[in-house]
């Protein structure tokens, strides 16, 4: 069952024009040449039907449902499409079923394609595992969102993951153009006159997503009265009203993946971390908190005490945003950000705690030395509790002795740079050591 048919040639008005020209072949296909590119693996696949259970990961009109379609033009076996969006464990399981009796009965293979991968929760894509291991259903899903976030590690490890990478602006023009020419199943069979600008408008707008780029084409060409000759003139006016500028969807990878970008921009440059920050914030619609706990985090991870007042400045725009919440908070934030990204750094305070929690895993308890045990008590001292020098009564303020559990002894944890005020905390310790 080939649940991708286009349907009858009358049928043709019936359906979108992203439809009615959706690739058959490889050779039509536009873009994702590090996939499918001559000599590559899964071109290799598809061609000889000898293709495997994968994921198609990719942005939204890449060409994941598309290189589907084109692997159940492509096979002997039986092809069956389903949406995670509708399709419930009862589905799934009648299919593997007939794949059973397919398999059995006529030694036919049976691909399941399941679009939007990524809307099947944990329990309906373990339904899926017994076929897909033991070979009765090949499986194919698609999804837009991570799949080391989505998919279960299960079904992750039985399919080759394969990334599709986003369109351009000029894969979308191909795509136009390629439509524009088409009497059967494009708008050839129209008296069509598309500016260059027009198109080149629908083209950026579209944002690589080539499903986007004809649907907006078509619904100017079919939208717009012909002139008196019959021609129909699709101006650069049109084109702005046939398609806006996409919403930014800000799913849980996405916002994951900018609030990491923000947090490297602070070790390494103002300009991006500004930009991730109100990208993330006005563009996707997140919570600029999200942002001033990872600036705060930032404030003693990658600087430390080499600039103990960048601390200040992010707990300062904290309280800020709490008083006056945004857009009112935003120049503070700002501020606190464009502090931290040129202060000097330093891992310093990060990599002390790194340490001092690896010498803890070591001992299953650690012994209070006696000078340091409490010793407010009568009696302390006949326990041996002293010994303690009290640092003020030294010059400096400073007396060496032990403080670790003995068996720390030499152990150093934080060890400060060279960096900002951290230099000066370095020349003190070089002193203290070497007494």
């Amino acid at each position: 069952m080939d649940l991708f048919s286009l349907g009858r040639e009358e049928d043709r008005d019936s359906r979108l024009l992203a439809d009615r020209m959706r690739p058959s072949n490889l050779d039509e296909y536009i873009g994702q040449e590090h996939i499918v590119g001559p000599g590559k693996l899964l071109r290799r696949a598809i061609e000889a039907d000898q293709v495997s259970s994968i994921l198609l990961y990719g942005p939204p009109g890449c060409g994941k449902t598309t290189l589907a379609h084109i692997i159940s033009k492509h096979t002997q076996g039986e092809f069956v499409r389903l949406n995670a969006v509708d399709a419930s464990v009862k589905d799934v399981r009648e299919v593997i079923e007939q794949a059973k009796s397919n398999k059995s009965l006529y030694g036919t293979k049976t691909i399941l394609f399941l679009d939007e991968v990524h809307r099947f929760n944990s329990s309906r894509q373990d339904a899926l595992l017994p076929a897909v291991e033991k070979g009765t259903i090949i499986f194919i899903g698609a999804t837009t969102e991570n799949p080391f976030h989505y998919v279960n590690g299960a079904l992750m490890s039985r399919s080759t993951l394969f990334q599709l990478k986003p369109l351009t602006k000029e894969h979308s023009l191909i795509a136009m153009k390629r439509a524009l020419q088409d009497q059967d199943q494009g708008l050839g069979f129209m008296q069509l006159q598309v500016d260059d600008e027009a198109l080149d408008h629908i083209a950026s707008m579209a944002n690589g997503d080539i499903r986007r780029a004809l649907n907006a084409l078509e619904l100017a060409a079919l939208t717009t009265p012909p002139n008196t000759d019959g021609t129909i003139h699709i101006t650069l006016e049109v084109a702005e009203e046939s398609i806006r500028r996409p919403t930014v969807q800000a799913d849980e990878s996405t916002q994951y993946d900018v609030l990491s970008a923000f947090h490297k921009s602070i070790r390494g440059s103002s300009d991006a971390a500004l930009f991730w920050f109100l990208y993330a914030v006005e563009k996707l619609g997140m919570d600029p908190m999200v942002f001033i706990r990872r600036l705060i985090a930032a404030s003693s991870e990658d600087i430390g005490l080499a600039n103990p007042q960048a601390m200040i400045q992010a707990t300062s725009a904290l309280e800020a945003y709490r008083h006056n919440g945004w857009p009112e908070a935003k120049l503070n934030i700002a501020q606190a950000i464009l502090f931290a990204v040129e202060s000097p750094k330093s891992n310093a305070v990060y990599t002390a705690i790194s340490r001092a929690t690896s010498a803890i895993e070591e001992f299953s308890s650690a012994e209070v030395p006696l000078h340091l045990r409490d010793t407010h008590y009568q009696g302390a001292a006949k326990l041996g509790h002293a010994g303690y020098k009290y640092p003020h009564d030294y010059p400096g303020h400073y007396v060496k002795q032990d403080y670790l559990p003995k068996e720390l002894a030499r152990r150093v944890f934080y060890q400060a740079t060279e960096q900002g005020n951290e230099a000066k905390i370095s020349h003190n310790q070089r002193l203290r050591w070497n007494e």
